[in-house]
């Protein structure tokens, strides 16, 4: 069993976050939920209605020596915009901000890192507004959350918002996906 760490992100929905994340080689494993607020164990309906102060995250278990932090970080900017304040296209709310959790130390000066590069390098227009927040508590999100997109690829949503961020991910990162897996006949 290799050795794991843990990285949470929140970059809009976490339905797309979950897409995205969980085709890149040295993630292991990839969960919706909620974190960066006060309720305990909030529901999703709470945190839609923007009273719990939680984001929607993806929570990452990744194997370090297969993919590193700061390439995590690479994904996380490339595949969101971190300049929209608590919004992603048409999903508007603090649940949909911009937001890295991180579990220790060495996270935080890697992404506060990385936010002074993308910033000193004018790679976005404006400017980055991603909280860079410690990790408290992480809640897991309900059961229908999770696999949403591999379970629900006909849907309105998923063919307009998340098919396509998955394509220019794909095409970008093309060396750091996943094998493709045979699909069942």
């Amino acid at each position: 069993m290799p050795k794991t760490e843990i990285a949470t992100f929140g970059s809009g929905c976490f339905w797309c976050s979950e897409a995205v994340f969980s085709e890149l080689q040295g993630v292991l494993g990839v969960t919706p939920g909620y974190a960066g607020g006060d309720k305990p164990d909030p529901s999703y309906e709470e945190v839609c209605a923007g009273t719990t102060g939680h984001a929607e995250v993806a929570q990452l278990v990744f194997d370090p020596s297969a993919i590193s932090y700061r390439e995590l970080l690479e994904v996380f900017f490339s595949t969101h915009d971190p300049t929209t304040l608590n919004r992603q296209g048409a999903d508007v709310g603090t649940q949909y901000r911009s937001v890295i959790l991180y579990a220790d130390a060495r996270q935080k000066a890697e992404a506060d890192e990385i936010i002074r590069e993308l910033s000193r390098d004018g790679v976005f227009r404006n400017p980055i507004v991603t909280e860079v927040v410690p990790l408290r508590a992480f809640f897991p999100a309900e059961d229908y959350h999770r696999e949403y997109y591999a379970r629900n690829t006909s849907k309105p949503y998923c063919q307009a918002v998340i098919a396509p961020k998955l394509a220019k991910f794909r095409a970008h990162w093309k060396a750091k996906l996943k094998p493709a897996q045979p699909r069942p006949s």
